[in-house]
């Protein structure tokens, strides 16, 4: 019986760490119906994304001068939403483009990374294992994409185990 109670608790954590991962997914997907511009690495980001249902204006940074890549974003006159991989080169793309943008007097968010960063990083690299990683948290969970019954979830456990 503990052991089953320990395996329920999982699942709660894993549905919990997928609904604040699908939040930012959600806000992703808003910036993009809002035009905004999203900055990945490369074009299995794109694809990641992409199979999240997050589409529109993707564009990646590898092989261009990051400079000549921020002035062309710049005079779109769009926001941009930084999403490099959180490796080292990930990180160094990050804080170049945010340097850049600012000095170009460009609206860019960096947080979105940060958070989503925050809730990944022990499990993924990079955008491109996005997709993969949801799927597999949606296996584990039984999941579909949409989490809106997760507060009727929650009623359901607080309910039964402190009762």
């Amino acid at each position: 019986m503990h052991n089953q109670n320990n395996l329920k608790n999982s699942i709660f954590e894993y549905r919990k760490h997928l609904e604040q991962i699908e939040q930012i997914l959600d806000v992703l997907f808003q910036h993009s119906e809002e035009g905004d511009i999203l900055v990945v690495e490369g074009k299995r980001d794109i694809c990641s994304l992409e199979k999240l249902g997050i589409d529109g204006d993707i564009e990646t940074v590898s092989n261009k001068s990051l400079l000549d890549f921020s002035e062309n974003v710049a005079y779109t006159g769009k926001s941009v939403v930084i999403l490099t991989d959180w490796d080292r080169r990930g990180e160094i793309l990050a804080s170049k483009l945010s340097e850049y943008l600012q000095t170009l007097d460009t609206d860019y968010d960096i947080e979105i990374r940060e958070q989503l960063k925050s809730l990944v990083k022990k499990e993924i690299k990079d955008i491109e294992s996005l997709y993969t990683y949801v799927v597999k948290l949606r296996s584990i969970t039984g999941s579909t994409s949409d989490f809106a019954d997760i507060a009727d979830e929650f009623e359901y456990y607080y309910h039964r185990s402190y009762r």
